[in-house]
């Protein structure tokens, strides 16, 4: 993954530069390092590739340069991811993302991977951002930051739904 993040960080120099209110379309290959037993790209790998996706679009938008002079880093909270057909070795593959709205605490992204224009796996992540002296940062200081989100972005309901439902499954325990 090392290697692959290299070539990304000079890759995504020469990249046109979006708003991160833009689809980032990176192109990737399947190398023998993403296989797993039956030969197709394992399904943790493109947990991690949806990483580099992120990094594309807050690269390219400046927002990455504006968190960390912030003081401010992205983590991840929760994923769903549907896998609908496999990858295997040598496979081109690009990966979309896309920030799809907000609440009043999460930020979210949608990303599609695709080969050869066919949807390959598609997921939904639920992101916030954190300061480095500690605590969360509020959606509305990350708006601030951004500018606001086009006024016909409206986060589907499912997304909502699917966002209730993984925030209190486990809270029993």
């Amino acid at each position: 993954m090392y290697i692959r993040l290299l070539l990304f960080l000079v890759r995504v120099r020469g990249k046109t530069p979006l708003s991160i209110w833009d689809t980032s379309r990176a192109r990737f290959r399947v190398n023998l390092a993403d296989l797993d037993v039956q030969q197709h790209m394992n399904n943790g790998r493109y947990l991690s590739i949806m990483d580099l996706g992120r990094m594309d679009l807050m690269l390219r938008s400046g927002f990455w340069k504006r968190i960390t002079d912030a003081g401010w880093y992205p983590v991840v909270a929760g994923q769903t991811i549907t896998y609908r057909r496999s990858l295997t070795l040598g496979q081109k593959f690009d990966l979309d993302t896309r920030v799809i709205g907000h609440d009043e605490r999460w930020i979210y992204m949608e990303q599609v991977f695709r080969r050869e224009g066919r949807v390959i796996a598609d997921a939904v992540v639920r992101a916030r951002f954190l300061r480095e002296e500690g605590g969360s940062v509020p959606v509305s200081e990350v708006l601030e930051l951004s500018g606001p989100m086009p006024a016909d972005r409206e986060l589907p309901a499912w997304v909502i739904a699917w966002n209730e439902g993984s925030s209190a499954h486990g809270r029993a325990l």
